[in-house]
């Protein structure tokens, strides 16, 4: 097992390992104690992700558990480079000072950083991000989550870890397999199909979330709609949650809402031009922090 830790002084800018893993990017992480998106704040919960075999160069699913206790971030992990995984996943290199900065003042923005101080953006593996945003449309968070968390345990290899059982998020292949009515089983609704067709596309290598990052940000966009259920806000997700375009902002419902109320002049009547106008009004470069902020802090009714 490796272990270790760090003090949370030592990340520019800090770091907030709650308010990062459940404020609606990521649904590739769960809680130990169950309790994922449920606004339980007790306690040093331990969260865990189980990177499946794909991703990884051992060819072996890995294990990686992190808590925030004592104003250290401590790991445990199957993975000899457990540090390396986490610094990845969780941007704990990005200087957040410097990207606050970066923003222009703005009330919404500047309040939202000023609440959530410590929100990293995540970088999901593509596959597990692009099916998780696929079952994203018309959903709550929470019930995201159960979705991944559902067919982690259907369609995922199981893992043993100090003594427990993991279940890794499926491969491309192992979800291919699954029929319609399967999924359907797993509450995926008329997001079922979509989620089959979508893992056949990229088993059978007519198709990678990957290759959009050949591309300039809009391409990218463009790139990633070929995937069945895929639309625009769908694949600004994946370039932001995942890919690392710093500059996507997901024109979702909040961020929608905040337009209407904040920034009226943004809303330009399509996804494009809106989507040009907020992150510009957001500084452009660092668009995607300031969205997520946002995001977070509207939807907790912290920006009410």
């Amino acid at each position: 097992m490796e272990t270790g830790s760090r003090p949370i002084e030592s990340f520019d800018g800090g770091f907030d390992l709650r308010t990062t893993l459940e404020s609606g990017q990521s649904y590739l992480w769960r809680r130990e104690d169950g309790r994922m998106y449920q606004e339980a704040t007790n306690g040093s919960p331990w969260y865990y992700t189980v990177l499946p075999e794909t991703v990884t160069e051992t060819n072996e699913p890995e294990v990686i558990r992190v808590r925030q206790t004592d104003e250290r971030l401590e790991w445990e992990s199957s993975s000899p480079k457990a540090y390396a995984r986490l610094e990845h996943l969780l941007r704990l290199d990005d200087d957040l000072d410097s990207i606050v900065e970066a923003t222009p003042d703005d009330p919404l923005v500047d309040s939202a950083y000023e609440a959530h101080r410590g929100l990293r953006l995540v970088r999901d593996p593509p596959f597990g991000c692009l099916i998780s945003f696929i079952c994203s449309a018309q959903m709550r968070v929470g019930r995201i989550h159960r979705m991944q968390t559902a067919l982690a345990d259907a369609y995922g290899e199981t893992v043993g870890f100090d003594g427990n059982e993991y279940s890794a998020y499926p491969t491309p292949d192992s979800l291919a397999q699954a029929t319609e009515a399967e999924l359907r089983e797993l509450s995926l609704g008329y997001r079922a199909p979509y989620v089959q067709r979508t893992a056949e596309m990229v088993a059978a290598a007519e198709a990678h979330p990957n290759e959009a990052a050949e591309f300039e940000y809009e391409a990218a966009r463009e790139s990633l709609t070929r995937f069945v259920g895929v639309g625009d806000k769908v694949a600004d997700c994946v370039l932001l949650f995942s890919l690392g375009y710093l500059e996507a902002v997901p024109l979702d419902t909040w961020i929608q809402s905040a337009i209407e109320e904040h920034y009226p002049d943004c809303e330009r009547g399509s996804y494009t031009e809106t989507s040009r106008a907020i992150r510009a009004q957001f500084g452009g470069t660092y668009a995607g922090y300031a969205q997520t902020y946002v995001f977070h802090h509207l939807r907790t009714g912290d920006g009410a």
